[in-house]
């Protein structure tokens, strides 16, 4: 399984030592690492980085975009052409270095792209903009995989891109074969989705790029470790990940504010893995046999086979 989680966890007091961070990384056990571009890059080439990622025995699953200042009104379909465009030109830069470093996929979440009020965007405008950006990335980089990541509110009240519905649009009119999701576990808590849902529908596609695995109470971003508020949620997200055999990076988006980092991390590893182990003992196969009997009675009592099965 490969395993990566959230480098801002690991900063502390204003240590933003990646060195320090990557060790701790291979400490726990992890084997993959995410980079906020430009936000974690900094001045460091990339080959560079690739050189420091190695020497801790860890690759790059990929970068994710992260806008600030300028795009505070909007990324890719910002109303102002010259900040769209220095977005557009952010996305290419993200692309060569991951590249470069060693990365697959590009993660593009736009927290800033959506509105506040009523009146106060042309929607058509803004999805033609956004329709016309992702094609230029996805032809840009075609050897890459560029990941939609969908969040209903924060940083807006309410962002453009904001289910797997609106997700799945977006995919078919870009129509590129390199343009796929990510799927952030309490993003879609958020907008009251099933996460395994959205797990079955894009993962069944080809089309799941990245998982964010997280969990909360669905009213905001919580970022709590994973299978502590919805763990049969959980489990079933797991259990659609194996069978479209999922074989990218999972990342823990969580956020231990008072959790010691390394810890949240080592207790992130410990369920999944008996996630894991407990859909391997009660078998894909049977797993199946009760989603095909379309049975609360019988979904009910594979729940508590589940639960027996969650051994350390």
């Amino acid at each position: 399984m490969k395993l990566a989680t959230r480098i801002n966890s690991y900063f502390r007091s204003g240590d933003k030592n990646l060195d320090r961070v990557f060790a701790q990384f291979e400490e726990v056990g992890l084997t993959h690492v995410d980079l906020n571009y430009p936000e974690h890059v900094g001045e460091t080439p990339a080959e560079q980085m690739k050189q420091l990622l190695e020497s801790h025995g860890l690759k790059l699953n990929g970068v994710a975009l992260r806008f600030r200042g300028d795009f505070i009104n909007g990324e890719l379909g910002n109303a102002d052409p010259s900040i769209a465009g220095k977005a557009l030109r952010l996305c290419r830069e993200a692309c060569d270095y991951c590249r470069a470093v060693g990365g697959d996929t590009v993660t593009i979440w736009l927290g800033f792209d959506g509105f506040d009020y009523s009146f106060q965007i042309d929607y058509t405008r803004v999805w033609n903009q956004l329709v016309n950006a992702y094609r230029t990335v996805c032809d840009y980089a075609p050897d890459l995989k560029i990941s939609i990541e969908y969040k209903p509110y924060e940083e807006r009240s309410y962002a453009f891109i904001d289910s797997m519905g609106i997700a799945g649009m977006m995919l078919a009119e870009v129509d590129r074969p390199n343009l796929g999701v990510t799927l952030d576990y309490c993003h879609m808590l958020m907008k009251h989705e099933n996460p395994a849902m959205a797990c079955d529908i894009f993962g069944g596609r080809g089309k799941l790029f990245g998982v964010h695995l997280n969990d909360g109470y669905g009213v905001m971003d919580d970022g709590l470790m994973i299978g502590t508020a919805s763990p049969m949620k959980t489990l079933e997200f797991i259990y659609y990940l194996k069978k479209h055999s999922y074989d990218s990076a999972i990342y823990f988006d969580t956020f231990p504010t008072i959790e010691d980092a390394e810890e949240e991390c080592a207790q992130n590893i410990a369920m999944i893995g008996m996630l894991d182990r407990a859909l391997d003992a009660v078998g894909l196969d049977e797993v199946q046999r009760v989603i095909d009997a379309n049975s609360g009675i019988e979904a009910a009592k594979l729940m508590r086979r589940l639960l027996c099965a969650c051994t350390e």
